[in-house]
């Protein structure tokens, strides 16, 4: 683990029943070294008293805008500008939407605004409130705006329910501050085309041909990437996910603009990665009116689609390439034939028929495969896998991970 010594952390804790495990993330901080400053809210002490985090602390605990300052200086302004980072662990749906709004009515939210250091968030809550949309629209908002989120994990949570919503482990939560604040650079000075989402391929002007992608992977993949130094350029199909912060996006619709934009692009990078579900097949003649209700059937002629990633195999030189198998079956064995197909380095799969992994998930469950064989991951967040991935591609590109300290 990194010395976090003479490193200002603010941890902000919030009123939730998982307020007791960030005791045991702050005890986890204060022993590398850092300086530890808890803000709680109102709510967040009815779960843990402030004189446990002052004892372990050592400092003052803040539960209130109103409080006297301990220094000649306003503590709402001179705490986070002197903060190094801030953790908010747990995160509740209310301190998430208050952030997201832009709303400051108590210390904890009036600092987050104050604030320029990096901010990481780990929310815990109820799987419901979890998935509904109000609050995933307010955290992929704070995601485009840069904040960063340590994604909860699937379990029995507190009220009985199963499912996604439980905080992350404290030790999940440690090694992300410091990888926040000792980030990998291990991909500084090379450049990483992704492909991401689905494609659409026109019926007529108003009906079209897709897939369930939701380009949750790819877009994991490219925030991955900017994270660890690489130039990235995401060329994504139709998503309502924002793009990841400093990445070049170029959007596409069709299997034939996406195939456009790789081989435009191509000669750019030193890694490609095809995590993008594009459509295997297109419509011959896509009506040019709208095909009208007629009460009987249909006929369609298709016409396969190029294959991105079997064509920038076949001219990769000395580029590195990541393909994508989703499967329903035979997993291992089918990805194994597309890897040596395709001329691919390596190859991610994961078997689609898996309830709450793959298309649409927050989740995924992966095998990555290369000519030494494979290795299958546990049910991990998405953003997780990306980082297994790009360990694999490092390993390949036989570098070794830097830490900016």
């Amino acid at each position: 683990m990194s010395n976090l010594s003479q490193k200002r952390i603010i941890l902000g804790v919030t009123g939730g029943i998982a307020a007791y495990k960030a005791a045991e993330v702050c005890s986890a901080l204060v022993k590398l070294g850092a300086c530890v400053h808890v803000v709680m809210t109102e709510h967040a002490t009815r779960f843990v008293g402030p004189v446990t985090f002052r004892a372990l602390t050592s400092q003052a605990v803040i539960t209130g805008l109103w409080e006297e300052p301990q220094e000649h200086r306003i503590t709402h302004v001179s705490l986070p500008e002197s903060a190094d980072l801030v953790l908010v662990a747990p995160a509740t749906a209310n301190i998430i939407g208050k952030l997201a709004a832009g709303i400051a009515d108590d210390m904890l939210s009036t600092m987050l605004l104050a604030t320029t250091a990096p901010v990481l968030i780990a929310p815990a809550m109820n799987c419901n409130m979890w998935a509904n949309n109000q609050v995933q629209e307010n955290v992929n908002r704070l995601k485009s705006l840069g904040y960063t989120f340590i994604e909860p994990e699937e379990g029995r949570l507190a009220c009985g329910e199963e499912g996604a919503g439980r905080l992350a482990s404290p030790e999940t939560i440690v090694h992300a501050v410091e990888a926040s604040l000792f980030p990998l650079n291990d991909f500084e000075g090379t450049t990483v085309l992704i492909t991401a989402g689905p494609t659409e391929e026109a019926i007529d002007p108003v009906r079209f041909i897709t897939n369930r992608s939701s380009g949750k992977m790819g877009y994991a993949i490219a925030r991955a990437a900017k994270e660890r130094g690489a130039k990235v350029i995401l060329i994504s199909g139709p998503v309502s996910l924002p793009a990841p912060p400093g990445v070049e996006l170029v959007s596409v619709r069709s299997a034939a603009e996406m195939l456009s934009a790789v081989q435009c692009r191509l000669p750019q990078a030193q890694v490609v990665i095809g995590a993008a579900a594009v459509a295997d097949y297109t419509l011959k003649n896509p009506g040019k009116n709208k095909i009208k209700k007629t009460g009987g059937n249909l006929t369609l002629e298709l016409a396969p689609t190029a294959d991105i990633m079997a064509e920038a195999g076949e001219t990769k030189g000395d580029k590195l390439l990541v393909g994508f198998a989703a499967e329903t079956e035979n997993l291992i064995e089918n990805a194994q034939k597309k890897l040596k197909k395709k001329h691919l380095d390596i190859i991610v799969a994961n078997d689609v028929s898996k309830p709450g992994i793959g298309f649409g998930a927050d989740y995924n469950q992966v095998s990555i495969i290369d000519n030494t064989g494979a290795e299958p991951l546990p049910r991990m967040p998405k953003a997780e896998v990306a980082h297994a991935i790009l360990d694999r591609i490092k390993k390949l590109l036989g570098g070794k991970a830097k830490r900016r300290c």
